[in-house]
């Protein structure tokens, strides 16, 4: 069989990343504008606000490998994660609509309930997408393709829903004087709006190949059996590093351009999207990367570009517009490869695990690594800010400014020490092409040798020919 003809289509993998879009509008402001929303314009207070918030975080963590489990176990005419796909779609459409489009007045009690809600369709839209992408090809290779097809559509959809507040009022200057509630509601219609449109394309045109699996439970049990795996173990040590660094650098963004470079709020949102416009431009650099020196060396070597470009961020001169604009591209260019590296890095690992136990747990790994993310998330903001005050920063700025040589060094350096702590780690990763294609050379072996587990069906949806490549144990051609 052919390169060509294993490798997916540039179309199918854009209809796989279609729903990016909305899904990235809505994570971000449930990080960055809905909590501050709901203290200042709805009248709940920041005690109740950021309970809320941390504590609906943490249950829904505890969900994870509950759903992921179940996916693992689903068997349906309309495929797997197909089906969970399609369920999680209305949970957002609903859930975005009852928060970003609540009236002041609301309570505590609704806030908790359409949170749970909203995280609960995350959950379920954010596996099943994730472990979809990991039955699509069984390519080494080909994997860093369609997940680096997967984080473009992230940034774009962040890139997109960063622009409506500020596009509001430009597009309608009438509305300039309730432009910060018009903006927050324009992001839940932006979701509201293209979450359909982008599930329903993506459930017509990528297909859903079956894979051999003995029907085992799939549950907690078998969720805290895989931190024995130690490629498991190291994938996830090595995300919630990558993950970290860039969190603690979103969390503390406007601080330290705002009071330690000189910027004003305007700039300092430039810069932002700047930031995420360079992770657009290096998605196809490491990719590219990846396919000449393996996914965990070029995920390393991201690592410590990243380190460097961030470090540099403290020699910006204040109130630079052009260098930080320069550097901050730099820096994000980077910024792109862990995400998508990793999980690809963790559909290999999926094809391990189905070698050494018999039963396919890509929902279970999938949870898992949802969890670093969450963890990660609410580490950035839940020990740095305290931190900072017990450090003298006073984020309103009133009298001296102490504490901002802290600020400093928890916004680049820990990054950069995160950074290089995850490239040292992945270097050496067991998990090499060559040791991939034993693995798949190996599950083709068993396949055809055991009948008891049904053959791989055809794909479920359009290009159905991945019956065959389920097996194939080579990288493609170059």
């Amino acid at each position: 069989m052919t390169a060509q003809a294993e490798r997916r289509s540039n179309w199918t993998l854009a209809a796989l990343a279609a729903p990016c879009l909305p899904m990235a509008g809505l994570g971000l402001p449930l990080v960055v504008y809905l909590p501050e929303y709901y203290a200042s314009e709805l009248g709940l207070s920041l005690a109740a606000v950021g309970t809320a918030f941390m504590a609906v975080r943490f249950l829904d963590m505890a969900f994870d490998p509950l759903i992921g489990g179940i996916m693992d176990r689903t068997q349906s005419r309309f495929g797997r994660f197909k089906l969970w796909f399609a369920i999680g779609a209305p949970l957002l459409m609903l859930s975005s609509y009852m928060l970003f489009m609540a009236k002041p007045g609301v309570t505590t009690v609704y806030l908790w309930a359409w949170l749970l809600v909203v995280y609960a369709g995350v959950s379920i839209a954010s596996l099943s997408q994730l472990a979809w992408a990991a039955v699509l090809s069984p390519q080494y290779d080909q994997r860093s393709r369609i997940y680096a097809w997967w984080q473009a559509g992230n940034v774009v959809g962040m890139i997109l829903v960063l622009t409506l507040p500020a596009l509001l009022p430009t597009i309608l200057p009438s509305m300039k004087a309730n432009g910060h509630v018009l903006g927050v509601q324009a992001m839940g219609w932006f979701i509201i709006i293209l979450m359909p449109l982008t599930v329903g394309l993506a459930l017509w045109k990528v297909p859903e190949p079956q894979v051999k699996s003995e029907d085992k439970h799939s549950g907690i049990r078998e969720y805290l059996a895989l931190f024995k795996r130690p490629t498991v173990v190291r994938i996830l040590v090595a995300d919630l590093l990558v993950g970290t660094g860039p969190a603690i650098t979103g969390a503390l963004f406007f601080f330290f351009f705002e009071r330690v470079k000189g910027f004003d709020k305007s700039q300092a949102s430039l810069l932002l999207l700047i930031y995420f416009i360079g992770g657009l431009v290096g998605a196809p650099l490491w990719t590219w990367l990846s396919h000449r020196i393996s996914k965990h060396k070029a995920l390393a070597v991201s690592g410590v570009v990243y380190a460097a470009m961030t470090m540099c961020s403290l020699l910006i001169p204040q109130g630079s517009m052009p260098v930080a604009s320069l550097l901050m591209f730099l820096i994000g260019v980077p910024y792109a490869a862990g995400a998508f590296l990793l999980r690809a890095m963790m559909a290999d690992i999926g094809d391990e695990e189905r070698l050494l136990s018999g039963v396919d747990r890509t929902g279970l790994l999938y949870a898992i690594l949802a969890g670093t993310v969450k963890i990660g998330s609410a580490a950035a903001v839940g020990v740095t800010f305290p931190l900072l005050q017990l450090l003298g920063f006073d984020p309103q700025g009133k009298g001296i400014d102490n504490g901002l040589d802290s600020l400093a060094v928890l916004f680049a350096a820990v990054p950069a020490l995160m950074a290089i702590a995850a490239s040292l780690l992945v270097w050496r990763f067991p998990l090499t092409p060559e040791r991939h294609a034993e693995i798949r050379a190996a599950l083709a072996a068993r396949d055809m040798k055991e009948p008891s587990l049904a053959e791989a069906g055809p794909a479920i949806g359009s290009e159905p020919r991945l019956s065959e490549e389920i097996h194939v144990p080579a990288r493609p051609a170059e």
